[in-house]
């Protein structure tokens, strides 16, 4: 016999959760199901101890700098408090059991294991049977996606699951991969000591962003000593006596330890997809603007191919909450998604490229400000690197993209998000008071450089 429920949530990562709690706390019963740890890759392998990692290893730099600014100092790396501080305040040593008790304390019902649908509102999780009455919730993430380079998958590389845990920088290191995961590691372990070489099989770094991001990234490790490949797809590896080489091009590179952070691929496979009428086979979901996906299904995260980050699976699990409560709502929105790769400078972004708005077909305009130009920028000196850049649907006067990388690239973005998600014209932000002396401050001249 099925236990009958109102709600299943399959796959506990932020938005799961966060849709689980939010549902038992009205007075649904719901239950959440995951194999891995409730709270999904963010706080334990992902966006949390992550950037603890690239905090220590900013200090670093920081104090490297003091030299150029305020006399003398000596920086001495030690991996040892930053290890420490990932294992004992952000993952309980990757132990959920907290996790757990916040679920159950909202009046829901945790349980692990994978969790497949088997029809229309019925879903398994092993030998345990759930009629969900109301709602089946999928929220089922990505995993690591391993290249099929030869010899790769026979050698004990890492990927992020495994770097996060490691009690020391390691002594040298290959990074796989120059997008956003990639390019944060590599530069925080090259400041904690580690020589790093990065292979890129695209011709620059973070490709998504703009090729001026990629430029600026690209002097910034220079200076951290980052041996940078791009242009170079990886052809093949061997690991022999504790040593990785990879063959890149016509040459190679070789470390003590391999960093796999070529992508993420989704977790779609054997969740019973078809048993919904659903295709098991497909790249992503496509829910409705209400996450609506089937009948009686919803989905939210990754799996929506609308942005791999914590903060789309928090909009979307927001809205789908609303939707199963059968309470009106404002519907998803993906013109204005930000998102930051937290590298020194930090990388912003939101909307389109100047390259996603010509392939659109839209009239643009571009209008761009350096950092260092500006008056913060001057003040600020050594790490100053950065721009802003603005790209304008010409015709309606309104932003559909923006870029901010600096020193404090993702806090600045902030602005241009709500220019670009609002439909604020061009004209307006002209008009605003811009503090002085601030590194927003650049987003006046950018505008005025629209062209």
């Amino acid at each position: 016999m099925a236990d009958a429920v109102d709600v299943v949530v399959i796959g506990m990562g932020p938005g799961g959760e966060y849709v689980a709690g939010e549902l038992a706390q009205a007075g649904l019963s719901v239950v959440g199901v995951d194999e891995r740890l409730l709270g999904g890759e963010c706080p334990y392998y992902g966006c949390v101890p992550s950037k603890m990692i690239i905090r220590a290893a900013n200090s670093l730099a920081e104090g490297r700098r003091v030299s150029t600014l305020a006399g003398h100092g000596a920086v001495e790396p030690d991996f040892a408090p930053v290890a420490a501080r990932i294992r004992n305040e952000a993952t309980d040593n990757w132990d959920d059991q907290a996790a757990v008790a916040r679920f159950e304390g909202k009046g829901g019902r945790f349980i692990r294991g994978h969790g497949r649908i088997t029809g229309p509102g019925r879903v398994s999780v092993g030998d345990v049977a759930l009629l969900a009455r109301r709602a089946i919730v999928l929220n089922t993430g990505t995993a690591p996606a391993v290249p099929p380079i030869p010899g790769l998958t026979d050698s004990p590389y890492w990927t992020n699951r495994d770097i996060l845990k490691v009690e020391k920088a390691p002594e040298s290191l290959i990074v796989l991969g120059g997008g956003a995961i990639g390019c944060e590691l590599a530069q925080a372990f090259a400041r904690f000591g580690s020589r790093v070489s990065l292979v890129e099989a695209s011709d620059r770094l973070v490709a998504l962003e703009e090729p001026e991001s990629s430029a600026v990234l690209a002097a910034a490790f220079a200076e951290d000593g980052i041996e940078v490949h791009t242009s170079a797809a990886a052809r093949n590896v061997r690991y022999e006596d504790g040593f990785f080489t990879c063959e890149i091009g016509d040459g190679e590179v070789g470390a003590q330890h391999l960093l796999v952070a070529t992508g993420r691929r989704n977790n779609l496979s054997d969740i019973g997809l078809e048993t919904v009428g659903l295709d098991p086979k497909a790249r992503f979901l496509d829910p409705d603007d209400q996450m609506r996906l089937a009948d009686g299904v919803w989905a939210i995260g990754d799996i929506t191919g609308k942005g791999a980050f914590t903060h789309m699976s928090m909009y979307q699990g927001a809205i789908a909450v609303r939707s199963v409560l059968g309470k009106p709502g404002h519907g998803a929105e993906y013109h204005a998604v930000p998102r930051v790769t937290f590298t020194d400078p930090e990388i912003g972004s939101v909307g389109l490229t100047e390259a996603n708005a010509r392939e659109r077909g839209l009239r643009v305009r571009v209008g761009s400000a350096q950092i260092p130009s500006s008056t913060r920028g001057f003040i600020h000196k050594v790490g100053n690197t950065g721009l802003i850049k603005l790209v304008e649907d010409a015709d309606r006067g309104v932003l559909v993209g923006a870029t901010s990388a600096g020193p404090t690239g993702g806090e600045v973005l902030s602005a241009l998000v709500v220019a670009v998600h609002a439909g604020v014209s061009t004209e307006r932000l002209g008009q605003l008071i811009y503090a002085y002396p601030t590194f927003h401050r650049a987003i006046e001249s950018a505008v005025n450089d629209l062209k």
